[in-house]
């Protein structure tokens, strides 16, 4: 009788996967960029430590994903042949983000790739008119909690020993600057601080440390009416479409946003060991907008 192929047996008669066997924590995975960066990942080969808030963000301008949100992440991950430990865990919060980083460690057995993605847009303003409470959350959350990632990560990826990489999602704010988000503007020039000194720190232990630099991505975070009057003031209801006439002009190329996927290629691409020698440096995946 001919026993058929397992299904592991089966994927090592394909080629090998760009992150094959590695172990990728993602903060923010419930939807948006963090799903997409968990599928990507698993896609080629990686198994996912994934957490997110599940729960709404007071001072924000929409609504945050839900506990089922994560459940579908799980659902399309597993979906892939991968494996994956999804947790609500708050980044704001060192021991529920250390606590979930552990036990996916443990059961895992491994980390190789760390993705601070979680991040809000928080709502509109002139700094002058911006409360002390959202200025205060949204560096909690945008600049704090991926300090708070990178510093549960790295003792595993020392552990491990062999070297790693960490990506933190910034954004194109995070380069240079806009009016009426202060507090996101600085709290992504503040990733770009922290991952040029990370890169520096952790070099001799072969951990690459990079940022990303989205220009408007077509998630939940910008698809909503807060974004919609930053980018149209003059309109008391604007459109995604009024939207996406205004967005077009802030990129070189003649798109109005870019999808997740192409930050998720972006990720793998600092994840993999095609950037092996590539550490300390911001990447815009902007369509241009760096350079209009």
């Amino acid at each position: 009788m001919t026993i058929p192929p397992t299904t592991a047996e089966l994927r090592k008669e394909h080629a090998m996967g760009r992150v094959e066997g590695k172990v990728a924590f993602i903060t923010g995975a419930a939807r948006g960029q963090g799903r997409s960066h968990a599928l990507r990942l698993a896609q080629e080969g990686a198994d996912i430590i994934a957490i997110d808030i599940c729960e709404a963000v007071p001072e924000n301008s929409y609504p945050q994903a839900t506990e089922e949100d994560l459940a579908e992440t799980v659902r399309q991950v597993e979906a892939l042949d991968r494996r994956i430990i999804a947790t609500k865990a708050d980044v704001r919060d060192f021991a529920q983000l250390k606590k979930a980083m552990d036990a996916g460690v443990a059961e895992l057995g491994r980390l190789d790739i760390v993705c601070a993605n979680a991040g809000i847009g928080g709502t509109p303003n002139r700094a002058e008119d911006i409360p002390e409470d959202e200025w205060t959350n949204m560096v909690d959350i945008n600049l704090s909690g991926v300090w708070r990632t990178a510093k549960a990560a790295i003792p595993h990826l020392k552990a491990g020993g062999r070297g790693g990489s960490i990506i933190l999602t910034s954004s194109d704010a995070g380069l240079f600057a806009y009016q009426n988000i202060a507090h996101y503007v600085s709290a992504k020039h503040g990733v770009v601080g922290l991952m040029r000194t990370l890169a520096l720190e952790l070099a001799p232990d072969m951990i690459r440390v990079n940022s990303i630099h989205p220009t408007t991505v077509d998630t939940p975070m910008v698809q909503n009416e807060g974004t919609y009057k930053l980018f149209r003031p003059d309109l008391e209801h604007p459109t995604k479409d009024d939207f996406a006439a205004a967005a077009v002009g802030m990129n070189a190329l003649p798109i109005p946003w870019v999808e997740a996927v192409d930050i998720s290629n972006a990720v793998l691409f600092f994840a993999s060991d095609e950037s092996r020698y590539v550490t300390g440096v911001p990447l815009p995946v902007d369509a241009g907008a760096a350079i209009k």
